[in-house]
């Protein structure tokens, strides 16, 4: 079931109840008064501490079709129900609960309302209330795999399952080996998730780097430079940027074949754009084309915010603790099974 945050059913069934609601009002409508500031050199000025937490989804729930816009009265009551639910969760818990189930641990046994920073505002972009993040096509979902994409999941699905989730650490996700940001925060596409959706970004001559919270994933992005050879194939993909007026247009290709946009292929490739709309505000879109993967190009629009917020280093203990201990179980496992 699509929704709004990625928190438990009861939330999923209030909005639901809300039929029609969806996003969240974070950045301001882009003023075309507005006087962007300059970096030393001359060029649009990004820098700061952003943050594009929100409680839109990704794609738009089916019950809204094509309906992109939500009227002011919406995304109120919608934000408000995110809110009630949230101090429910923030209630102390019942020392008497029963405890949970064995051989089943739920996500709220181990991440609580407390770990959760997803934000309690329907997404503001250009002054309009969004139902979803994605735009385009129109009816705000991602489009369907193409025959040859399904073929290519179907057979990878076959191989993770012929080797086994605990063979080594290659087996288990890029996110749970600190390699990568979870869900795709670190990008591109640099989306928001449960947590951690702060990022720093700097400029200098011929460069803007994006410092990600979500595991310290840090893009460096080359101003009107020329691709690295094809080989080269990098974490993050190969980011090349040049500025249209005042925005900033990030291409994006050679991706690590390791890593993967939901499925994607070799030939993935996003092109994002930067424009600072106010002091507060910077509008981040991107679109994607990958052929063979989805049967047609999408786009998506995400405001991010300024913050005062500092960014910590994120201490990714998946890896240092969770993946030798789950791969020392397992060939335990195998030795009492033999």
């Amino acid at each position: 079931m699509n929704s709004f945050r990625p928190t438990p059913t009861i939330v999923h069934r209030a909005i639901l109840m809300l039929a029609g609601l969806a996003v969240s009002g974070i950045a301001l409508a882009q003023n075309s008064n507005y006087q962007v500031p300059r970096t030393v050199d001359g060029a649009p000025d990004l820098q700061g501490m952003w943050t594009s937490n929100t409680i839109t989804p990704l794609s738009r729930p089916a019950e809204f079709g094509d309906k992109l816009i939500l009227t002011p009265e919406e995304a109120f009551e919608l934000e408000k129900t995110v809110a009630d639910y949230s101090a429910e969760q923030d209630a102390p818990s019942d020392p008497d609960r029963e405890a949970p189930r064995k051989g089943r641990i739920e996500l709220a046994d181990s991440y609580n309302n407390f770990w959760f920073d997803d934000g309690t505002q329907v997404a503001r972009f250009n002054g309009e209330f969004r139902s979803s993040l994605i735009v385009d096509p129109a009816n705000g979902r991602i489009p369907d795999y193409t025959p040859a994409a399904e073929e290519r999941i179907r057979i990878a699905r076959q191989q993770r399952e012929q080797l086994g989730p605990f063979a080594g650490p290659e087996s288990r996700p890029l996110a749970e080996r600190c390699l990568l940001s979870f869900s795709s925060s670190g990008g591109p596409p640099m989306l928001p998730i449960l947590y951690n959706n702060h990022y720093q970004i700097v400029q200098s001559p011929g460069y803007v780097m994006i410092l990600v919270e979500m595991v310290h994933d840090a893009r460096i992005i080359r101003i009107d430079d020329d691709p690295l050879p094809a080989a080269q194939h990098r974490w993050l993909g190969d980011s090349l940027g040049h500025w249209e007026g005042d925005t900033l247009v990030v291409e994006t290709s050679n991706f690590n074949p390791s890593q993967s946009f939901r499925n994607s292929s070799e030939n993935f490739q996003i092109t994002e754009r930067f424009t600072r709309v106010s002091d507060e505000g910077i509008n981040y879109s991107f679109t994607i084309s990958d052929p063979d993967t989805f049967q047609q190009d999408w786009s998506a629009e995400i405001p991010m915010k300024i913050t005062d917020d500092r960014l910590y280093e994120y201490a990714c203990h998946e890896g240092n603790y969770s993946l030798p201990g789950v791969l020392a179980g397992a060939r335990l496992d195998e030795s009492l099974s033999q």
